[in-house]
């Protein structure tokens, strides 16, 4: 096992990784920008370094200086978490030509995976179910007009190099595809630094399922159930849960069959997830493959029993599964929250600023993951979210209840946040029946933005333009 591990992280997830490493014995060196001096990662962690100045690019980007701070700290391996460089293959290239070990798959893998359009042919060659769309990038409207006039209108046009809902636009019709065509393909290189698109038929609100999956190197593949993450704002997750209600038994086996299917063909390692997206006939489709660990990884973990990063770490040091899928057992129903410095009166404008105190719910079955206390000042320069909050009960119905309770006995102050808007989305009675979709919050919003303005009054905004 690993001696020393450096985490290339911040915020809950890189807090969340130091405890798991914790419990294995295992040091660890969290790195940090000077907008993080105080930050709780580099409290937890056994070292800290600074890599560089507030903005990311300088920072939590630069390859360099991580992989610097990581050699002159003697660690053995790297673990990237979620966003920042958790799926750039260069970086995971990088690792590997340094001697350090990259706690996630290949970069050959992640190369694969990571080009959306790329991962679509190689699912169609393995028989997972692919939305209908190009065969491949298209490299001009006039291809993507006449791809677009056969698979039929609505469409989407999609960021090869994608994820994380950015680089994608819809067209209704031949005359909204031009603009959604060059639209796409300019926040595209913005993001990702790549402007090639692909086009997919839109499914019309459709429910989004992602089955989670561990691989080792030695040929063993499982998957550990799907969570139903159709709880969304304009294409940003807010809400997840397990197990999805709208699966039936034979549906939810052919969709696992599938996922693990998709790793093999890929020749996946560590952890990963398989996204689809089910229509209102039954019919499910791969969208991607994310080639990390998920922001809502804690609900798989609520459900089996199963720590993900402790077995990242595990697979990631040549170790085998310590399981088979036989074994995997899913008990009771988990929902996750996803608790955003935001304010919803106002357009979910970020709101940086000082958290003038804090107090997170407990309980049994409740499990909150931040890096937030009180004092800490939650920065313009990164994303929004600062805490998750996760609770598990033995029915749907209870798992709601207790969330609601667990987010009334959450205090934050001094920001505002989104926090009043999910404990009214518990409370509305389609999404308590299971009827949702990911078109679900964008019918709901103005009712529920009535609702939040009467209960929450006026919120503390802070001067911050949002994040950077």
């Amino acid at each position: 096992m690993f001696k020393k591990v450096l985490i290339a992280n911040r915020g809950e997830i890189a807090v969340r990784i130091i405890r798991g490493c914790r419990e294995m014995d295992i040091e660890t060196v969290a790195v940090y920008s000077t907008a993080d001096e105080s930050a709780l990662h580099t409290q937890l962690a056994t070292s800290s370094v600074c890599i560089g100045p507030a903005k990311a690019s300088d920072s939590y980007l630069n390859m360099q200086n991580i992989l610097s701070a990581a050699l002159n700290t003697g660690c053995d391996a790297i673990h990237p978490g979620f966003g920042f460089l958790s799926e750039n293959s260069d970086f995971a290239r990088l690792c590997k030509a340094c001697g350090l070990v990259f706690i996630g798959p290949d970069y050959r893998v992640i190369d694969s995976m990571g080009n959306k359009s790329a991962a679509r042919e190689l699912m169609k060659k393995s028989g997972v179910p692919v939305v209908p769309g190009s065969d491949g990038s298209v490299l001009n409207v006039d291809d993507a007009k006449r791809i677009a006039g056969e698979i039929g209108y609505p469409v989407l046009i999609k960021a090869s190099a994608g994820g994380g809902g950015r680089g994608i636009r819809q067209a209704w019709s031949e005359s909204e595809l031009e603009e959604a065509f060059s639209t796409a393909r300019a926040e595209a290189r913005a993001c990702f630094g790549d402007d090639d698109v692909y086009i997919e038929k839109l499914i019309v609100n459709p429910s989004h399922i992602e089955f989670q999956i561990l691989a080792d190197n030695f040929g063993n593949v499982v998957h550990l159930g799907e969570r139903d993450c159709s709880i969304q704002r304009r294409s940003q997750k807010m809400m997840e849960e397990a197990p999805a209600r709208l699966l039936t038994p034979k549906l939810r086996e052919e969709m696992g069959a599938a996922a693990v299917r998709a790793a093999e063909s890929a020749g996946y390692t560590n952890a990963g997830t398989v996204e689809f997206v089910v229509d209102g006939e039954g019919n499910f489709y791969f969208i991607e493959m994310n080639t990390r660990i998920q922001v809502e990884h804690p609900v798989t973990e609520m459900l089996t029993g199963i720590d993900l990063v402790k077995e990242q770490l595990r697979i990631s040091a040549g170790l085998p599964l310590s399981f088979k899928q036989e074994d995997v057992c899913l008990q009771g129903h988990a929902i996750e929250c996803r608790i955003n410095a935001e304010d919803p009166s106002n357009q979910f404008r970020p709101c940086a600023g000082e958290v003038s105190f804090l107090h997170f719910p407990g309980g049994n079955g409740t499990r909150v993951d931040s890096a937030a206390y009180s004092g800490c000042e939650i920065s313009p320069f990164y994303d929004s979210m600062i805490a998750k909050i996760i609770v598990c009960a033995p029915t749907r119905l209870e798992a709601i209840r207790k969330m609601r309770r667990a987010l009334e006995e959450t205090t934050i102050e001094g920001i505002c946040t989104n926090l009043e808007l999910c404990h009214l989305i518990l409370f509305d009675k389609d999404y308590v029946k299971g009827n949702f979709d990911t078109g679900y919050l964008d019918r709901k919003m103005p009712e529920m933005l009535e609702l939040y303005e009467k209960s929450s009054g006026e919120c503390e905004r802070n001067s911050s333009d949002g994040y950077n």
